[in-house]
């Protein structure tokens, strides 16, 4: 299982399109194999959830995400967990836990870029 988390200097990004870049972390029976970093290949409308797929990532953990975004994970098979928030680390381990849900909040506000907080 790969899970990606949106993040920012290794903190869990308020938005996932605008982020710095996606922490993936690759697990088996829950215990962390790999920890890698992927830089933000820029955000394009419906790209970002293909980009992920292609990664194989099977979760995609943010502080906020839109509506669209949201569906397009969904369609591509990857579980969105969106209103995470914290270090990119401690998500993923409290994740792994059954310790976060997703909050299921769309960020409605793209000209507040930066402020969504899930």
């Amino acid at each position: 299982m790969k899970i990606a988390v949106a993040c920012e200097n290794n903190i869990v990004s308020s938005h996932f399109g605008h982020c710095e870049g996606f922490g993936i972390y690759e697990l088996e029976n829950k215990n962390i194999l790999n920890k890698e970093f992927i830089q933000n290949p820029g955000h394009r409308p419906g790209y970002l959830p293909v980009f992920l797929k292609e990664h194989n990532v099977d979760v995609i953990i943010s502080g906020g995400m839109g509506a669209t975004a949201q569906q397009l994970f969904e369609q591509n098979n990857i579980n969105v967990v969106v209103g995470a928030s914290g270090s990119s680390d401690e998500v993923v381990q409290k994740y792994i836990n059954g310790e976060i849900k997703s909050t299921g909040s769309v960020c409605t506000e793209h000209v507040h870029e930066g402020h969504c907080n899930g």
